[in-house]
């Protein structure tokens, strides 16, 4: 597994702030997708219909022996979300997400970022990522968001990480099924302010509606 440290940007409301970080980027964003199955038979039809995923598709689920999570479904800290997935144009598959731990951190973590940071409260969502599919998503990395008590976005949006919070992108080893990895996203919102819950919402109907942990 490799760091990806990067930089640390804010947006909050209207305004948007770019803090420099040691190293260089490499934050990516897997998107979830699928491929389709047609079928040209009665029977071929059937086939795929018996082995169609939540997600619908059916090439996905040959890979893998458990439904795909619906997208809305509601979580809680610690329960494990099957989902397909996709990264860059070349990398497709399926993975599981299980998020351990959304903790809240404090200003000072973010002191090397100056004046910039001020009024930022981090988030720390912890998270294990497992290869379920067995296709190779090795350095593959994904983004996850915090969500505050109301169920939306924070209003704050980080991409990096700090000393308390290091974001893992997966190892070369990441090919095959049972393959895992943990990572921590940086997440932010106003002091004063929580976010109890994080959201996977990359793309596949979970767009438009996310996977859900509450803590």
């Amino acid at each position: 597994m490799t760091h990806a440290r990067g930089a640390l940007f804010i947006a909050a409301g209207a305004a948007a702030l770019l803090l420099s970080a040691c190293g260089s980027t490499t934050d990516g964003v897997a998107t979830p997708g699928t491929t389709a199955a047609t079928a040209t038979s009665a029977a071929e039809t059937s086939s795929a219909a018996a082995s169609t995923t939540k997600s619908g598709s059916a090439d996905m689920t040959a890979e893998v022996s458990e439904d795909v999570t619906k997208p809305g479904t509601k979580l809680k800290v610690g329960d494990r979300a099957v989902v397909p997935f996709k990264y860059g144009t070349q990398k497709t598959g399926t993975i599981a997400l299980t998020v351990t731990a959304i903790e809240e951190g404090s200003n000072a973590d973010l002191a090397k970022f100056g004046d910039k940071a001020k009024g930022i409260t981090p988030v720390y969502i912890r998270v294990t990522v497992e290869n379920v599919g067995g296709t190779d998503l090795a350095h593959s990395s994904l983004s996850l968001r915090a969500l505050g008590a109301d169920g939306k976005g924070t209003g704050v949006i980080i991409s990096g990480d700090t000393d308390q919070c290091e974001s893992e992108t997966a190892g070369k080893d990441f090919t095959k099924a049972g393959a895992k990895y943990e990572t921590c996203v940086l997440q932010g919102t106003r002091e004063g302010t929580k976010a109890p819950s994080a959201s996977y919402n990359n793309g596949d109907g979970y767009d438009k509606s996310p996977l859900v942990w509450q803590g």
